[in-house]
């Protein structure tokens, strides 16, 4: 073992992840590959040094590349655009609030050039309004990546990938790695089905720190990623949700992905996320938290008519929905949802 980092904590307690020389340097080859990058890149990262991206592909990456790191220690979008512009970076790398900021930051005109070309965009699905509206604010090539912690990023899209698969999928598999999508009795689906998400890849991880029984890996080297996803005819995979974060409303699945997607195209909603929320008579309802615009009113009747003329089914539609000031994150921008579920236990339906 040369590296432990632990698990973000997205969905419940932190674990220790514990990678070899090996397997996180196939995944930094892997990236260098994927993004055509070169010693004349300069590489800026906002995530921190104590999680896999920063320290991966922020650190490690620009010292096999033997060009220029840049850091940004707390994420802060002004001084970001300013150190971009300073150091002259051509590479970034994040999760979407990073994106989002990026693109609505009044330094974007003032800091933005020709040298910003790749941002690559991971830790959650990215909704297609963002991606669309980032992609053109910034003038950059927009890559869509999927990985963890235990393997590093597995899947990409490419530079020249079409509109439909940059803005509507999490990628293909990079070579020598693996995906399939399958069911509870791990038999593989069709294209289009919702299942578990495993990979295999040489840069899985070999264990958790004292926490042997939790390495998920079957006879066949495939890891269970906890994450729930489709794929396309293509082999390029679209995450719908963790596996922890389903919402089973009366025996029935909700698609959470597909309602926050919709909900991030008002134009008064900066973040949104769903979860589920404990009902006597149905198991579990839907509960969503939103953060918006300042001085803006959004009602729960709003998000219903929003949904519904966004044609989302009628049984798809949350029961509650909260206004918070802030998300619970982690240092590198995702979601605890985890929080939110243990907030809405004290919710009911609204009417």
């Amino acid at each position: 073992m040369v590296l432990m980092l632990y698990t973000s904590g997205t969905t419940g307690m932190p674990k220790g992840v514990m990678h070899c020389a090996n397997t996180f340097l196939f995944s930094v080859d892997k990236m260098i590959e994927r993004c055509e990058l070169t010693q004349d890149d300069d590489i800026f990262m906002g995530s921190p040094l104590a999680h896999l991206t920063g320290f991966m592909y922020g650190m490690w990456m620009p010292m096999v590349l033997k060009t220029k790191m840049i850091f940004l220690d707390v994420w802060n979008v002004d001084l970001g655009w300013q150190l971009m512009a300073e150091e002259n970076a051509s590479f970034a790398m994040g999760a979407t609030p990073f994106l989002a900021d990026l693109s609505g930051s009044e330094k974007r005109d003032s800091c933005n050039s020709e040298r910003f070309r790749i941002f690559v965009c991971g830790g959650a699905p990215i909704p297609s309004a963002l991606a669309e509206k980032a992609t053109e604010a910034l003038s950059i090539k927009l890559m869509a990546v999927w990985g963890m912690s235990e393997c590093g990023v597995v899947t990409t899209t490419m530079l020249n990938d079409p509109p439909e698969k940059i803005f509507g999928s999490d990628g293909v598999a990079v070579p020598a790695c693996e995906v399939k999508i399958v069911d509870e009795q791990n038999k593989s689906l069709a294209v289009g089905e919702e299942g578990r998400l495993l990979e295999k890849s040489p840069s899985t991880f070999i264990g958790y720190l004292k926490r042997p029984e939790a390495y998920d890996v079957d006879k066949d080297d495939f890891f269970d990623t906890g994450d729930l996803a489709r794929m396309d005819s293509d082999g390029y995979i679209r995450i719908t949700g963790r596996s922890k974060d389903i919402i089973i409303r009366g025996g029935e699945n909700i698609p959470v992905v597909e309602v926050e997607n919709i909900l991030y195209k008002h134009a008064d909603i900066i973040d949104c996320a769903v979860v589920a929320m404990p009902d006597e008579r149905l198991g579990e309802l839907g509960c969503c938290f939103v953060t918006v615009n300042k001085g803006v009113s959004f009602t729960f009747q709003n998000m219903i008519d929003y949904l519904l003329e966004n044609q989302l089914a009628k049984n798809y539609l949350p029961e509650h929905l909260e206004i918070i000031n802030d998300m619970p994150r982690t240092a590198s921008g995702k979601i605890q949802k985890f929080q939110l579920r243990e907030m809405a236990k004290d919710f009911s339906r609204q009417v």
